[in-house]
């Protein structure tokens, strides 16, 4: 006798890894559109709306699709965060914070790089394709980009949407994200004259960083406001180590050294660290040296660098979620910094 095993195939009413966003709807009771506004994080969502559709995502595994959400929704789910910084280290720290912010929305990230060194026709080029080859929902711009008005136009021009980590000219243009630069670099003035130091050493970053500008501006100011007698000695180290080691034996050179310097990023401060046992002094005995960034340099130097802190995984976190959200306006979100103190800053000299 032959038996007959009918197979059913009708959808289970229980968590599936094939949900669709319809299922997602009568879950929750709500209409498709319903379901697509939470996913997009669209504003004027309530929140009874919002935890009914995420209860239902939850509850049937649902994974959104990105392709789908890309065309119904005229987005790409990509955000690019476009460079041109000789720091691995801020690098770094900012794919970090860019990333956690689009694994929180499930977009993708995207990394450019430009030389804003070039003349404005392969600059202008180098974007275009840019433009071509990826379809972006906005971009994040790092230094010295963010102050590159060739750059600010175009992407205007194209009607692109675009985030500004820490700009120094017209703020107001554009969302961004920064600290207060100049607060900072004050903080290590005084830091430097409660020590006693009164011939001091300044290692300033590349001309178009508008930070480097920012941080000089707060740094003199605060000395001469502090004591209109204290002498600065001031050399380029372009945010880079070899910079920082060419500078700090100028200025180590002289016949009346410094007897503290503030390199104006952490790379070049472990450069003046260098020129320091080059030259045979002793950090900070003979020479207090501090940073700025906070970066993993900081802690492999020895002595540990004294610097300030500035939340550069943040900042770049909340101006990708201000593209991914889709925020108005130009809002200017300023976050804060902190001066760490370790062991390479000191007494002056006898």
């Amino acid at each position: 006798m032959m038996t007959q095993t009918k197979i059913d195939t009708a959808p289970r009413p229980h968590a599936t890894a094939h949900a669709t966003m319809a299922d997602v709807a009568k879950a929750a009771g709500v209409a498709i559109k319903s379901v697509s506004r939470v996913i997009n994080n669209e504003p004027h969502v309530s929140a009874e709306l919002r935890g009914r559709v995420e209860a239902a995502i939850a509850a049937l595994n649902y994974v959104p699709d990105t392709a789908a959400r890309s065309l119904a929704g005229a987005r790409s789910f990509t955000i690019s965060v476009l460079f041109d910084n000789p720091s691995p280290n801020y690098t770094m720290k900012v794919l970090a914070g860019a990333y956690r912010a689009c694994v929180a929305r499930q977009y993708h990230l995207r990394i450019d790089s430009i030389d804003t060194s070039a003349d404005t026709p392969t600059l202008r080029s180098a974007l275009e394709a840019i433009f071509r080859n990826a379809r972006c929902d906005g971009f994040v711009l790092t230094p010295p980009i963010s102050d590159d008005p060739r750059v600010l136009d175009l992407l205007e021009t194209y009607g692109a949407r675009y985030a500004r980590l820490a700009p120094f000219l017209d703020a107001k243009r554009s969302l961004s994200v920064t600290i207060d630069d100049a607060a900072a670099a004050a903080r290590i003035a005084d830091l430097f004259h409660q020590q006693g130091h009164r011939r001091i050493g300044l290692v300033n970053g590349p001309p178009q960083h508008g930070a480097a500008h920012t941080r000089r501006k707060g740094f003199v100011e605060r000395l001469h406001q502090i004591d209109p007698a204290i002498v600065i000695t001031e050399a380029v180290g372009g945010f880079a180590f070899e910079g920082g080691m060419h500078a700090g034996r100028e200025l180590l050179g002289a016949a009346d050294r410094p007897t503290a310097i503030f390199a104006t990023n952490d790379d070049s401060a472990a450069g003046v660290m260098v020129a320091c046992s080059q030259l045979g002094l002793s950090v900070p005995r003979d020479v207090s040296i501090c940073g700025f960034d906070d970066s993993w340099v900081a802690r492999t130097t020895w002595p540990y660098l004294t610097t300030v802190f500035q939340p550069i995984e943040g900042m770049a976190e909340a101006a990708a979620l201000m593209m991914i959200d889709r925020e108005d306006g130009a809002r200017q979100l300023e976050l804060d910094f902190e001066l760490i103190e370790r062991d390479s800053v000191g007494p002056a000299p006898a």
